[in-house]
């Protein structure tokens, strides 16, 4: 039962007071399912996309199907888009129970509800950060990856605790029909606990009302959401790029249709760019059989075409055509195999991806491009030379590089 708090009977007289009969057990459950789904999709791809950047050395990443990540980062940018308007709508259908009186009933029931304090500012925390790595704005002084990541547990968490203690209630919601059921009124907990609590079968039909109804809210809910993904996803389903009007990139957009993350200005190489251009450019290979090739010589290589996508943290991505070396033929004239690791190397001298490490079936499959689109390469795009790998986060592979190590 736990300890029993004693406070007034009655809220004060400011207290706010809530009436609309579209609040219902029935409309918060339906609408809990949905964002359940949806959060719990967008956390198993943040998994994955979390073991781009940190594999385990037993499990190297995958090299197929190309468009592996292109798949599952697009699902986490995209549904957990959605579920901001879904979070929005399913703390407006339960708003009154912030206010309910007496605030706890018992000790127990103050730490349910501070459980729930805590879902609710790590959801929001988490979606909102989430929305502005999107947008490229870090309006912070912390690092959003881990932060996110650890974050993200901590949601998970909470809402599998939420769920464990709000089983009775979710069980009565769904088995209700959406028009029928309690209603979450303006009426102090005490003089009718129904509102509050679906510990019996004892709820009444809400009062037929003019307006919208509580199977409307639901479809207006649905047709908002669905609006925000068609309107947001053409970045990364490039077929719906033309109505992609919230959608941040789009590559038809994008310097030599392919949107571009970090520029050379920004990476400050523009500069050793220009050195590279004068022919003050070399790539150093490192292994057993160290060695140097021009830019001049790489051209003159057997060129190899691929075609994949490029696909980023932040959700866009577009299909390809690149051109350029195989890694795996610079890796055997260094004295190493399909089956060694790889760190590649640029020319920007900061950063925390200016370098990153290939290994397993993907050292077989990546290319070091100097061709993109049947062009070459331009300065945002890596010029002289980058890798490209299948099933791989866009900001893994390098651009500019300046050395390829045989590990």
């Amino acid at each position: 039962m736990g300890v029993q708090l004693n406070l007034p009977g009655s809220p004060p007289a400011r207290w706010p007071k809530f009436s609309s009969p579209l609040r219902s057990t029935a409309l918060t459950a339906r609408l809990g399912r949905i964002l359940g789904i949806c959060m719990g999709i967008c956390f198993a791809t943040g998994l994955l996309s979390h073991y781009q950047y940190q594999p385990w050395s037993w499990l190297p990443e995958p090299a197929s199907p190309v468009w592996g990540y292109r798949l599952t980062q697009g699902l986490h940018v995209t549904t957990g888009i959605a579920t901001i308007p879904l979070l929005l709508v399913k703390l407006w259908s339960v708003f009154p129970k912030l206010f309910q009186w007496p605030p706890a009933k018992s000790l127990l029931h103050g730490l349910e509800r501070l459980s729930i304090a805590l879902l609710v500012s790590s959801a929001l925390v988490e979606l909102v950060t989430g929305l502005f790595n999107v947008l490229n704005w870090y309006p912070w002084p912390w690092d959003f990856v881990p932060v996110h990541r650890f974050l993200a547990y901590v949601l998970i968490g909470s809402i599998l605790l939420h769920i464990a203690v709000k089983l009775p209630d979710i069980k009565y919601g769904l088995g209700t029909k959406v028009a029928q059921g309690d209603v979450l009124t303006e009426i102090p907990w005490e003089q009718n606990p129904h509102a509050y609590s679906n510990s019996n079968d004892t709820h009444q039909p809400p009062p037929v009302t003019e307006g919208l109804s509580r199977r409307g809210l639901l479809v207006a809910t649905g047709a908002g959401v669905g609006l925000v993904v068609a309107t947001t996803v053409g970045q990364t389903v490039t077929p719906l790029s033309p109505i992609g009007l919230l959608a941040p990139r789009q590559y038809k957009k994008g310097l030599q249709r392919v949107p571009v993350n970090r520029t050379a200005d920004q990476a400050r190489v523009t500069e050793l760019l220009d050195a590279v251009r004068a022919g003050n450019w070399q790539l150093s290979v490192k292994g057993a059989k160290p060695y140097t090739v021009s830019l001049d010589e790489i051209l003159a290589m057997a060129p190899h075409e691929a075609h994949f996508p490029i696909s980023c943290v932040e959700g866009w991505s577009v299909g390809v055509q690149w051109r350029g070396v195989r890694l795996l033929d610079i890796v055997r004239r260094a004295g190493g195999t399909e089956d060694s690791r790889v760190k590649v190397t640029s020319l920007e001298p900061r950063g925390s991806y200016n370098y990153s490490f290939v290994d397993g079936p993907q050292v077989s499959h990546a290319l070091l491009a100097t061709h993109i689109n049947g062009d070459p390469l331009k300065d945002d795009h890596g010029y002289p030379l980058r890798l490209i790998a299948p099933d791989r986060a866009g900001v893994l592979n390098t651009k500019w590089l300046s050395m390829v190590e045989v590990l």
